[in-house]
């Protein structure tokens, strides 16, 4: 009997399954709370209205921004007029909400009855005098998070080319000082800070604009600003940014740099159609890749970052209880929301082994930097590289599971139950995508959602309940 040697690279695969992922219309969910003057029409069935209502647990009394424009017979069989329809629609929505946006999010019902979106929107926005973007969020062609993709390359295309007015500019800088004076009241005053805005952006480095693009809660986008402003770093501008009239400017050579590994076609559209220059990192998740993330862009405009060695260092102190728990364990993905590769990579930096990543979709490109990470990763830690499945089916995965006995599977909610009754621990990948895991200071939430299954294992055992759970799951 041979031992196989261990493989120089990676090794991918593709089994050509189905995308077993939650619809990625869902993406509306927290898009809708991000551009907070927007308003997203659905236009599908009532299996979408349905799904957005229950399954993303929106609430009929917060009166969120989006509604669905329902397909009937009669919309299927083509007996209606579809522009009247939409007309009638988006004027009700003006004359309710006065949103600055309308996006229309197609889903797998018109993508099949082939409505040209794209045609009737500039159309009716001439008409009715508002701006209507058109996305593409189908689950035939899309994986769950790629529904912010598809929006965010479309809102990508409506971004300015030049920076507002003067006057503009002025009234801006103005708010920034009547802002600052506010939060400085009743601190000492500092001579240095008689140069007013001069001061400010002396505490930046001569480089060109660069825009960050992924939808983040205001609070981690603040943080990831702030740690780039460290080093000496002006972030120009965020895609998405909280109002829809404050889209960051893509002037051509402007850098852009992704924080989701989900965002690949958003990515190709900055690239190529308003040639932007992408920089390729690592995606700041967890304490490793926040510090990786960082370097990169630091590199790429000839800046030394300073002090990420010891704030790298001050977050694994901070998290080494809930690491400890992973550190010998061995973890298998499904395959879900495309943030395996990231989560996997930080699961190994935390001393874990990670059998399998399953991954609905998978851009070799847009990813390099993370792959490349992953791998070096792994040999640091001296663990083997995980196999990784494109489009996995789940049939076979689910062999391969129970020949594996990994220690944590994380999956969609459509297997976790049936693994539960099976014995195997899991977890939710849903859960990684509504969660704040982006930067330094949330590595702790991060790792505390990671854990929480092991965490009740390990108190079931201490209760004794885990012989009842394995008696239970016998029958």
């Amino acid at each position: 009997m041979t031992v196989a040697a261990r493989p120089d690279a990676l090794n991918f695969e593709c089994e050509t399954g189905n995308y077993h992922t939650f619809c990625p219309i869902s993406c509306v969910a927290w898009l809708y709370q991000k551009i907070e003057d927007s308003f997203f029409l659905v236009i599908g069935t009532k299996t979408c209205g349905y799904f957005l209502q229950n399954a993303m647990g929106v609430m009929i009394f917060a009166e969120p921004r989006y509604a669905m424009a329902e397909l009937e017979e009669g919309d299927i069989s083509a007996q209606l007029n579809d522009y009247e329809e939409l007309k009638r629609l988006c004027l009700q929505i003006k004359r309710d909400r006065n949103p600055s946006v309308i996006v229309w999010i197609g889903t797998c019902t018109t993508e099949i009855i082939k409505m040209d979106l794209e045609g009737l929107a500039p159309k009716l926005e001439a008409e009715i005098g508002i701006p209507i973007v058109t996305a593409r969020a189908n689950g035939l062609d899309y994986a769950f998070t790629q529904g912010e993709d598809t929006v965010l390359a479309a809102m990508a295309q409506r971004c300015p080319t030049e920076a507002p007015a003067a006057a503009t500019a002025d009234n801006e800088q103005e708010a920034r000082h009547g802002l600052r004076r506010f939060l400085d009241f009743g601190r000492p005053k500092d001579s240095s800070e008689d140069g007013g805005g001069e001061t400010a952006e002396s505490e930046y480095v001569d480089h060109p604009p660069l825009v960050l693009f992924g939808s983040l809660p205001d609070p981690v986008a603040t943080q990831l600003t702030l740690e780039l402003k460290k080093q000496g770093i002006k972030v120009s501008g965020w895609l998405p940014s909280r109002h829809y009239t404050e889209l960051p400017v893509l002037a051509e050579g402007s850098y852009v740099c992704g924080v989701n590994p989900f965002l690949s076609r958003t990515a190709t559209t900055l690239m190529r159609r308003r040639k932007c220059k992408l920089i390729g990192a690592p995606f700041p998740i967890g304490p490793d890749g926040t510090r990786a993330w960082v370097e990169k862009i630091c590199s790429v405009f000839g800046i030394e970052p300073k002090g990420l060695d010891e704030r790298e260092q001050t977050i694994w102190n901070g998290v080494e209880d809930y690491a400890a728990l992973l550190r010998g364990k061995s973890v298998f993905f499904m395959g879900d929301n495309l943030l395996e590769i990231s989560l996997a990579r930080f699961f190994v930096r935390c001393g874990a082994t990670v059998q399998e990543i399953g991954i609905p979709y998978m851009d070799k490109r847009y990813q390099k930097a993370e792959l490349d990470f992953l791998t070096k990763t792994c040999d640091e830690m001296g663990v083997p590289y995980p196999r990784i499945v494109e489009k996995p089916d789940n049939y076979n995965q689910i062999q391969r599971i129970r020949d594996l006995n990994p220690d944590l599977v994380i999956t969609g909610m459509a297997h976790a139950n049936p693994l539960e009754a099976r014995g195997i621990t899991t977890k939710w990948s849903v859960e990684f995508t509504f969660a704040q895991i982006h930067g330094f200071t949330n590595a702790r939430d991060l790792l505390e959602l990671a854990t929480r299954p092991l965490r009740r294992n390990n108190n079931l055992k201490d209760l004794g309940w885990d012989k009842l759970v394995k008696e239970d799951t016998r029958v």
